[in-house]
C-alpha cells in the first residue's frame, strides 16, 4: 500500500499555529511605533503631514485590536482564513499610512516586509501568495500615488527617481526573497520537527515493547515453580481419582490449563527477562532479531559474514548491547530493502579489531541518482518501482521517514551510515563476492570499542530478577 504524500503547511499540518494574542501584541507595538513616528514628524521634524488623517488610520488599528481582544478569547488560535485577513488588515493599514506620508519616499516603507514574512513562516502557500501579491501591487501604486512629504515651510521632500526606482526594486526583491527564504527555512524546521517526533515515538514504542517482554519473562520465571507444583499435584490427583470420573476430569483440566499458562508465558516472554545476559547478545543474533518481522514477506533475506555463508553464531562474534535504537534502526533498513527488492535482500556482518559493520543491500532498482545525496533526510520521495507491474505496485513511493528514523537511531548508537547504489566495485569492496547486488546498499559502521561488551563482564547465570525502574 502506498504511503500518502505529506504536503507541509496545509491546514491539516498547520493545526492553527498563530495565537490571537501574538498578533494583538505585535499590533500594539506597531501602533506605538506609528504614533511615535507621526508625532515626531510633526513636532520635531516639522513636517506638514495630514496629522488627523494619520491618527484616524492609527485609531482604526486600535479599534481592531480592542474588538479582537473583547470578542475573542486571548488564547484563541486563528484559523487560516482569520490569520490571513488579520495580516491583510495590517498591510492595508500600513499602506494607507504610507500613502499619507510620502509613499515610497518614506523610509518606513520597508515595514511592508513584516506581514509578508509572518505569512511565509506561518501560513499556507496560497495565503502567503495572496499577501505577497497584495504587497507587490500596493508598493507599485505607492510609487505613483501618494501624498508628498513637505516641510511646514512648503518645501517638498522627495528622493530622485533613480532612488525611488531603486526603493521599489529593493522592496520587490525583499518581498520575494524573504517570503521564499523564510518559508524554506520554516518548512525544513517543521519537517525535521515532525520527523524527530516520529523517531521519538518509534523509539518509545521499542523501549515499551522491550520492557514489556522483560516484565512478562520475569513473571514467567517467577511463576515457573508454582506452575510446576500445580502440574505435579494435578497429575497425582488424576492418577488417584481414576474411579471418580468427574473429579478425574477436573484434575486433568487443571493440569492442561497449567500447561497452557506456561506456554502462554513462554510465548509472551521470548525476549527474556531483565538480566545482563539478555541486555546483551551476539551481533548476529541481534541482526536476526531485527530482520525477523520481514522474513515472511515473500523475499529471501540472505544472512552472511564477510559475504560468505558462515556460522552466524561463531564463537568470535562480538557481543553488543541490545539497544532498541540498534534493533529498530536495522529493522527499518531491512524493511526498506525488502520493500524495494525484486527477490533477494542481503544482510552482511563484518568485524575486525577496530570496527563492526553491517551492510543491508537488495537487488532492486537502487536509489535515484538525483536523490542519493539526500537519502536519510525526512519527507523525500524514495525509490519508485518503475520496472514492477503497475497493478502490483501503483506508484509505490514513500516519504523517506523510515530511513530518517533508521539513520537517526543508529547514529545515536554511534554508527556512521553510508548510502550508495551497489555495483561490481562496491560488491568487491564490501566483500559481497558473487552476490548479484545491483540495487541500494547501506553501510552501517561502528567503532568496535564503543559497541562491544566484554563477555567477561557479563554474568554467567541469570540469577535473581532485577526490579524495573519506573518513573514517579
Amino acid at each position: 500500500m502506498s504511503q500518502p504524500s505529506t504536503n507541509l503547511f496545509t491546514k491539516e499540518a498547520r493545526s492553527d499555529w498563530i495565537r490571537l494574542r501574538t498578533l494583538v501584541i505585535l499590533r500594539w507595538l506597531a501602533i506605538a511605533g506609528q504614533t511615535g513616528a507621526v508625532v515626531a514628524a510633526v513636532y520635531y521634524l516639522e513636517l506638514a503631514i495630514p496629522f488627523r488623517a494619520c491618527l484616524i488610520v492609527i485609531t482604526a488599528a486600535v479599534l481592531f485590536n480592542i474588538s479582537a481582544t473583547l470578542i475573542l478569547p486571548a488564547n484563541k488560535r486563528l484559523s487560516e482564513r482569520e490569520a490571513m485577513l488579520s495580516l491583510l488588515f495590517d498591510l492595508a493599514q500600513l499602506i494607507l499610512l504610507l500613502y499619507l506620508t510620502g509613499g515610497l519616499h518614506n523610509p518606513f516603507s520597508m515595514l511592508i516586509l513584516a506581514p509578508v514574512t509572518i505569512a511565509a513562516t506561518a501560513l499556507t502557500f496560497n495565503a502567503t501568495l495572496v499577501i505577497s501579491i497584495t504587497a507587490l501591487i500596493t508598493i507599485t501604486l505607492l510609487t505613483f500615488v501618494y501624498t508628498p512629504l513637505a516641510r511646514q515651510t512648503g518645501e517638498i521632500l522627495e528622493v530622485q527617481n533613480i532612488f525611488l526606482g531603486g526603493m521599489w526594486f529593493a522592496l520587490t526583491i525583499g518581498i520575494l526573497f524573504l517570503a521564499s527564504y523564510a518559508r524554506r527555512v520554516t518548512v525544513e524546521m517543521f519537517s525535521m520537527s515532525q520527523a524527530l517526533s516520529a523517531t521519538q515515538m518509534a523509539l518509545a514504542r521499542e523501549y515499551k515493547l522491550t520492557a514489556l517482554g522483560g516484565v512478562v519473562a520475569a513473571a514467567a520465571h517467577e511463576m515457573g515453580t508454582p506452575l510446576a507444583t500445580i502440574k505435579l499435584v494435578s497429575s497425582e490427583l488424576a492418577s488417584e481419582l481414576k474411579e471418580d470420573a468427574d473429579l478425574h476430569d477436573d484434575a486433568i483440566l487443571i493440569k492442561e490449563q497449567a500447561d497452557r499458562l506456561s506456554q502462554i508465558l513462554r510465548d509472551m516472554g521470548r525476549s527474556g527477562k531483565d538480566d545482563l545476559l539478555l541486555r546483551h547478545a551476539p551481533l548476529t543474533a541481534i541482526i536476526h532479531e531485527a530482520a525477523e518481522p520481514h522474513e515472511g514477506r515473500g523475499k529471501i533475506i540472505n544472512f552472511t559474514i564477510n559475504g560468505k555463508d558462515e556460522d552466524m553464531f561463531a564463537e568470535d562474534t562480538p557481543i553488543i548491547s541490545r539497544h532498541p535504537e540498534i534493533i529498530h534502526g536495522l529493522r527499518n533498513l531491512v524493511q526498506n530493502a525488502v520493500d524495494f527488492s525484486r527477490a533477494n535482500v542481503w544482510v552482511d556482518a563484518t568485524w575486525d579489531e577496530a570496527s563492526v559493520r553491517i551492510i543491508v543491500a537488495d537487488d532492486g532498482n537502487g536509489y535515484p541518482s538525483d536523490l542519493l545525496d539526500r537519502i536519510g533526510d525526512p519527507f523525500i520521495s524514495k525509490r519508485s518501482r518503475q520496472n514492477q507491474r503497475a497493478q502490483d505496485f501503483s506508484e509505490y513511493q514513500g516519504m523517506g521517514l523510515g530511513l530518517f528514523i533508521a539513520k537517526t537511531l543508529l547514529e545515536r548508537s554511534g554508527a556512521e551510515l553510508t548510502f550508495a547504489n551497489a555495483s561490481a566495485d562496491t560488491n568487491e569492496k564490501h566483500h559481497i563476492v558473487g552476490a548479484k547486488i545491483k540495487g541500494a546498499l547501506v553501510n552501517v559502521r561502528w567503532e568496535r570499542a564503543g559497541l562491544e561488551k566484554d563477555p567477561a563482564d557479563i554474568r554467567g547465570a541469570l540469577g535473581l530478577n532485577q526490579q524495573f525502574e519506573t518513573s514517579s
